[in-house]
């Protein structure tokens, strides 16, 4: 496997080093199980139609696309409000 350099500021090197360390993991390590566990923007789309359809298939539960706009709204506002970005 070759290695590719990443070029970000000093402040977030220091931050994901001292997460790894204190995982006991190297730096490299690290970030190289970071991105085997990371969902795509498309691994999360796959991901929620697997649960709307199950959802639906367990109890009938199907929100439409303003519903789901309206619960998608209401989950960010209840993040902000928590301190979550």
């Amino acid at each position: 496997m070759s290695d590719v350099n990443v070029r970000i500021p000093a402040e977030a090197h220091d931050r994901l080093a001292r997460t790894a360390s204190s995982e006991g993991m190297s730096l490299r390590g690290y970030l190289s199980h970071l991105a085997e566990t990371l969902l795509t923007p498309e691994e999360r789309a796959e991901r929620a139609e697997r649960t709307r359809v199950a959802l639906r298939e367990w109890n009938g539960y199907d929100p439409s696309a303003s519903e789901q706009a309206a619960l998608n709204a209401e989950l960010d506002r209840r993040l902000r409000e928590a301190g979550v970005r």
